[in-house]
């Protein structure tokens, strides 16, 4: 088997968690090919999330992980199975999402099971992923009175908060 495609694959894996927790919706429509589908076996939404089309799935990330929902996503365990130009890959993964507006902290696990492409370019692409939820647990963040945390590199516009022992998140969730 070709290293160099395997390790391919598993960059553009990475940078689609990476663009999902650094919000870098730009740059995440290249991991992505144009009818791309996504299939997330998520209790968040009482049933699962199925989307079409990479510009569809792009704005579905812009509109619901604004500002206030910090996630961190973490994958390993890839297994990758190369047939030419298509690919298809299973990956464990864990996240953990805070919505401060909603006031929950969120934590699961799950299997990814992904298609891959090779476009006429050259690059490895998802032309699909998809996942159901091994577990997800939900906390209420008033649940919680002792949670504090610190997110996000430090501001101009939050030093102020950050020098008075608190950032902008951890004002958000108290």
């Amino acid at each position: 088997m070709d290293l160099v495609t395997l390790e391919e694959i598993r960059q553009v894996k990475y940078r689609y968690l990476r663009c999902v927790d650094q919000k870098l919706w730009d740059e995440m429509a290249d991991v992505f090919t144009p009818d791309a589908t996504v299939d997330y076996g998520t209790h968040v939404y009482g049933q699962p999330l199925k989307i079409t089309g990479r510009d569809e799935i792009i704005a579905f990330f812009r509109a619901k992980l604004g500002p206030d929902i910090i996630t961190v996503h973490a994958a390993g365990q890839p297994e990758i199975t190369v047939d030419g130009d298509m690919a298809t890959g299973t990956w464990r993964f864990e996240d953990t999402v805070i919505a401060t507006e909603h006031r929950i902290v969120i934590s699961g696990a799950a299997f990814y099971q992904d298609r891959y492409e090779r476009g006429a370019d050259g690059k490895w692409r998802i032309a699909h992923t998809g996942y159901v939820r091994l577990y997800e647990a939900m906390l209420s963040l008033d649940d919680l009175p002792s949670f504090r945390f610190t997110a996000g590199p430090s501001s101009a516009a939050s030093s102020a908060a950050t020098t008075a022992g608190a950032s902008v998140a951890d004002a958000a969730v108290r």
